[in-house]
């Protein structure tokens, strides 16, 4: 069962990440590239992906979605809850006031998080929910495209 099981949960990470890279999200991997990328200037949008459910059937779909859009994020980043656990930790350190969600969204700008779209916000929701909430939050701080 033991060596199985992980097959597929590598299978199932592999996946996850596949997808959400292929929706023109850039995995960071590391505390200093998390650092170094939501200390820049201008708008980052960060996914948090995880392996449930919620975030393969909402979260990743809605990721790809909400950004054809005429305003948007200057970057769009993702770090995996459960898998790259440092880059995680850094990137929840710029969440404050927030408790760890995954899935979630975070909207930072110039190093600083906005507004965050939680867990309780997507699970059990439509993606097209979740779409318009992340659409909403770049109306408000994201310049048009």
């Amino acid at each position: 069962m033991g060596m199985d099981f992980n097959f597929f949960m590598n299978d199932v990470v592999r996946q996850a990440r596949d997808e959400i890279k292929a929706a023109g999200y850039t995995e960071l991997t590391t505390p200093e590239e998390v650092d170094a990328t939501l200390n820049e200037k201008g708008t980052t949008l960060v996914m948090v992906n995880s392996v449930c459910g919620c975030a393969g059937g909402i979260a990743r779909p809605a990721a790809a979605h909400a950004i054809h859009y005429d305003k948007r994020p200057d970057r769009l980043v993702t770090v995996f809850a459960g898998q790259d656990k440092e880059a995680t930790a850094q990137a929840r350190s710029f969440f404050t006031g927030y408790p760890p969600s995954s899935p979630s969204f975070a909207i930072v700008k110039d190093g600083e998080v906005k507004a965050m779209v939680e867990r309780h916000e997507i699970e059990g929701h439509h993606p097209m929910s979740v779409v318009e909430n992340l659409q909403k939050l770049f109306d408000q701080y994201c310049e048009e495209v």
